[in-house]
């Protein structure tokens, strides 16, 4: 699979980090945006293969977005936080992404070690 990102995250600092981190690992990051409806629309307009959606976007919930998301475009979604999955297990399980990201565990090959098992990429 190629590795064509729309980051989600309402820290721009956030966003900054994670697209230099990724860009630097061969992950193209092809846009990013800071709400639900904004990432609806790039996803929309982007085609990525891959959206990475933080949980909590400043009061929005990343768990409905993936849900809105997934009626709208056929890119893979993988959950972020920089919260354990420990505490959002069951709602990450039950959600339609492929899975979930510690952000501190953020890397090309986090990203495709979720894509190859389907669930976690890294220890949260």
């Amino acid at each position: 699979m190629s590795m064509r990102c729309l980051l989600v995250d309402d820290s721009i600092r956030f966003l900054e980090a994670a697209r230099a981190l990724l860009e630097r690992d061969g992950v193209a990051v092809v846009g990013v945006a800071r709400s639900g409806p904004e990432a609806l629309a790039r996803a929309a307009e982007l085609a990525p293969d891959i959206v990475l959606v933080d949980l909590d976007l400043g009061g929005e919930s990343g768990l409905d977005l993936a849900v809105a998301l997934t009626g709208r475009v056929s890119s893979v979604i993988i959950l972020t936080s920089t919260h354990s999955l420990d505490d959002f297990q069951e709602l990450v399980a039950a959600s339609p992404a492929r899975g979930f990201l510690h952000k501190s565990a953020l890397s090309a090959r986090a990203i495709r070690a979720v894509l190859d098992n389907g669930g976690h990429g890294a220890p949260t």
